[in-house]
């Protein structure tokens, strides 16, 4: 039998389109379950066969922790690869999730080739890919980028991209991002640490600027270089306040991106970052930034 079924759960619709999307264009006849959160998920393993779960971490009702810990006390759940789709990469959070018996695990924002090789590994471990790639359909291959998947995802494949030309390849893969020049650190740190943020994208880390921000989304700068931001991306925004240093990691897409400048050379962007996450934690934590004023509302460039 070549039929896999897998599971995806993630309280953001957004999120679980992409997963679903991302495993449908490379693993032609996977079949997907979808659930909202864990006590969802569970009532779903109940009564249908998996062979593998991709599973956010931050949920209501029962968060991605607690369906893997209770996975790992059924039987017929025990060896299940159950892979963890979170932005929480903290050390702690890792060990936390390991202790737990969890298979994997894939860092918000994820790209496309992150989420097949994870897969692949999971499905190679437990002797299904083989059956899964020689009982796959005959198809054309797709060279869509992840970012536009995104718009696929939303508009079911209809949409017709017009993509930029490929820029140079760098010299070398850069790890980490380069260390801002004093016009940039200006740009990341609002006074007195109020509006510090930063946006995790597939290709890297840009530090920005909160110049509004509300429950649906927040507007932001960023300066303009590598990488790009591009629409419907999916990201992470890391928002870290002076006091006590507590920070939020929400995860969205880039719903807009503009010259903040009126001039075709601007070296700033403003992003348009609307939330996905519905989890009520996230959703006070927000308020509560709300309250506090946490927005750089005159942002002057360079200054």
């Amino acid at each position: 039998m070549g039929k896999v079924n897998v599971l995806v759960v993630d309280d953001a619709s957004f999120i679980r389109d992409m997963l679903k999307k991302g495993l449908r264009d490379n693993f032609p006849g996977i079949q997907i379950e979808e659930a909202i959160n864990g006590r969802k998920a569970q009532q779903l393993l109940a009564r249908a066969a998996i062979d593998l779960i991709l599973c956010d971490w931050e949920m209501p009702e029962m968060s991605g922790l607690e369906l893997l810990t209770w996975c790992r006390e059924q039987d017929s759940l025990k060896t299940v690869p159950f892979i963890m789709v979170t932005s929480r990469g903290d050390k702690e959070n890792v060990i936390q999730a390991i202790q737990a018996g969890v298979s994997d695990y894939i860092g918000k924002p994820f790209s496309n080739d992150q989420l097949v090789t994870k897969v692949k590994k999971a499905l190679a471990r437990t002797g299904k890919l083989e059956a899964l790639m020689t009982s796959a359909p005959v198809r054309l291959p797709n060279a869509g980028g992840f970012a536009n998947d995104s718009l696929a995802a939303l508009t079911g494949g209809k949409a017709e991209v017009v993509r930029p030309a490929a820029a140079p390849a760098p010299a070398a893969p850069a790890a980490k991002p380069a260390a801002p020049t004093a016009s940039a650190k200006s740009a990341s740190q609002a006074p007195g640490g109020r509006g510090q943020a930063q946006l995790r994208l597939p290709a890297g880390v840009l530090a920005c600027v909160i110049k509004a921000l509300s429950l649906k989304d927040a507007q932001l700068v960023v300066r303009r270089g590598e990488p790009l931001p591009q629409v419907l991306e999916s990201a992470v925004l890391d928002l870290e306040q002076g006091e006590g240093g507590e920070v939020a990691r929400l995860n969205g897409y880039l719903h807009a991106v503009a010259a903040l400048e009126p001039k075709p050379d601007s070296e700033w962007l403003q992003l348009t970052f609307r939330f996905v996450d519905r989890d009520p934690q996230k959703l006070d934590y927000l308020s509560r930034l709300i309250a506090r004023g946490t927005a750089q509302k005159h942002f002057v460039p360079g200054a």
